[in-house]
């Protein structure tokens, strides 16, 4: 692995990968994304490269920004930046001719998101207010091979990236890099997730794997709009230059990205809080007062979310049916912590909305159980305006949903990966 990363020193990786859209927050206005690449050095990072080009478009249409790559660095100067709001590094650091540009666009302001490669050096001190200052990660240590997933653990959980994270989410594939700072001892840092311990061992070489110890893996500098993810490696058979893994396959580090950007805009929203506010007779466009009744209506079908047969069991299904004005149709959300709520059904106040068998799969059914403080019994409430939101589960990050887009009655609901879709949106009114 050392020899492919001798290559890396010019190889930056982001984030590949499936087509997933991820919305937690519509933006406010659109914006730009210039992203940097070379795409030359190591398959995996070429074959990253391609998946970036794919996926970031995509999300851009359904998230409200441009993304546009290149290869032609001279594109890194002072005029030309000053066109985006957000700049990427894919798969490199900058030439020499084009450092001091970046630079500038940072200390004036700008706003970056790197991945993987972007950081990898042997030699911080040719560039010490990048690598040291700005990254503040030195240089590369070590790396761990093959790649592998990780479970990451959020260190900050108020950051605008990681709202409506769970504590702890299993990443895409990655190879993972150490670096000579501790990242730790460093005031500027904000560590924002590391390796969960219950990862360990990282890697499947005995010879180039972490058995234990504290590895960052998501961070920014406080004096920058900046973000910086150690992630961005595919797995690969490189006999046959064929894909074994994307770094998109991972629902809750594709949210992290498309929230990191809308931060690094300047556009991200603030998570919910518990401190109530004036009550709409309608709707509910903000903070949910809590102790109020509301129906939910889904935006796609215009149906109410219902406990089916006006059930006050635990495994009472919970599906969408024509509006009709009972109690089996309306609910409270009640604050947990950290701007979750638990929803209660009118019916028995007791039972609360909840994921069954604690999955944290796409498509797992919702039901009426119990509350018991469970973390698949908690929902983060993220305004879209205009009374509208969308739920995101504690436990698996992942968003109530009607399967299918389906507009028919007694459809049960399940969670499923945010995508910003109308099947994913609800609007709350207020009930008498």
């Amino acid at each position: 692995m050392r020899r492919k990363l001798a290559l890396a020193a010019l190889a930056l990786l982001t984030v590949v990968g499936v087509g997933l859209a991820i919305r937690p927050a519509l933006a406010a206005t659109p914006f730009k994304v210039l992203a940097f690449y070379n795409g030359t050095w190591d398959a995996a990072h070429i074959d990253f490269d391609k998946e970036a080009k794919d996926w970031f478009p995509q999300q851009g249409a359904q998230n409200g920004f441009t993304w546009e790559a290149t290869t032609d660095w001279s594109r890194l100067n002072t005029g030309n930046l000053a066109q985006y709001k957000v700049i990427m590094f894919l798969d490199d650091a900058p030439p020499t001719a084009q450092r001091a540009a970046f630079q500038q666009y940072m200390q004036n302001g700008g706003a970056w998101m790197g991945f993987h490669v972007s950081a990898w050096t042997d030699n911080p001190g040719s560039w010490s207010w990048y690598y040291n200052t700005f990254l503040g990660s030195g240089a590369f240590v070590t790396n761990t091979w093959e790649p592998t997933r990780i479970t990451l653990k959020v260190e900050d959980r108020n950051h605008p990236s990681t709202a409506g994270l769970p504590a702890t989410f299993t990443s895409a594939v990655s190879e993972w890099y150490s670096w000579s700072n501790d990242l730790r001892q460093n005031s500027n840092i904000d560590i924002l997730a590391s390796v969960d311990p219950s990862s360990f061992p990282v890697g499947t070489d005995p010879n180039q794997s972490w058995y234990s110890g504290y590895y960052p893996i998501l961070w920014t500098n406080r004096n920058y709009k900046m973000l910086y993810a150690n992630f961005g490696h595919n797995g690969m058979n490189y006999s046959t230059n064929t894909r074994t893994s994307s770094t998109f396959e991972s629902a809750n580090q594709n949210r992290w990205i498309i929230q990191g950007l809308q931060w690094l805009a300047g556009q991200s929203t603030t998570p919910p809080t518990t401190t109530p506010a004036s009550p709409s007779p309608t709707a509910s466009n903000g903070p949910i007062p809590p102790g109020n009744w509301y129906g939910v209506v889904n935006k796609n079908s215009a149906k109410c979310v219902d406990a089916r047969a006006a059930g006050t069991a635990n495994g009472t299904a919970i599906q969408q049916y024509t509006c009709n004005n009972t109690t089996a149709q309306q609910y409270r959300f009640q604050p947990t912590s950290d701007g979750y709520v638990r929803i209660d059904n009118r019916n028995n106040p007791a039972e609360s909305l909840d994921v069954t068998n604690r999955s944290t799969a796409d498509n797992a059914p919702i039901q009426l159980w119990s509350y018991s403080s469970g973390t698949n019994q908690q929902w983060l409430p993220v305004s879209e305006g205009g009374g509208y939101y969308h739920f995101v589960n504690r436990a698996s990050g992942k968003c109530l949903d009607t399967p299918g887009a389906s507009t028919a009655d007694s459809v049960q609901l399940v969670q499923y990966s945010c995508n910003g879709t109308g099947a994913q949106s609800f609007r709350l009114a207020q009930a008498a």
